[in-house]
C-alpha cells in the first residue's frame, strides 16, 4: 500500500451527542432494533465502504457532504472525514420526518 492510499478498514465511528440523544428518545423496541442493526450490519459495512451499499445514498445539496443509511423505517445520517478516516454519525430520524 502506498502512502496516499486509503485503507478502507481503518475508518472509525464517532457518535455525536445529537445522535446519542435521538437514540435515547426512541421507544425501547425501536432502540433495540436500531442498536442491533448498527452493531451487526451498519457499522461493519460503513467502516469498510462508507460510500457504497444498497442502503447508502449521498444526499444532494448538503454542505458538508452528508450520507444517509436506510435502517427499516429509520434514516441514519453521517459525514465522512477521509483525512482522519472518521465517520461522524450525525443523527437518526424516522423516515417520515427525516427530510424536513
Amino acid at each position: 500500500m502506498h502512502k496516499g492510499d486509503i485503507s478502507l478498514t481503518d475508518y472509525r465511528i464517532f457518535e455525536t451527542k445529537e445522535f446519542i440523544k435521538k437514540l435515547s428518545k426512541l421507544n425501547p423496541q425501536d432502540s433495540a432494533f436500531i442498536q442491533n442493526k448498527l452493531r451487526t450490519y451498519v457499522y461493519p459495512q460503513i467502516k469498510q465502504s462508507p460510500w457504497f451499499g444498497n442502503n447508502i445514498k449521498k444526499l444532494k445539496g448538503y454542505t458538508p457532504e452528508t450520507w444517509r443509511y436506510r435502517i427499516g423505517k429509520f434514516r441514519l445520517f453521517y459525514m465522512i472525514d477521509n483525512e482522519k478516516q472518521i465517520i461522524y454519525i450525525l443523527t437518526i430520524d424516522h423516515r417520515k420526518g427525516a427530510y424536513n
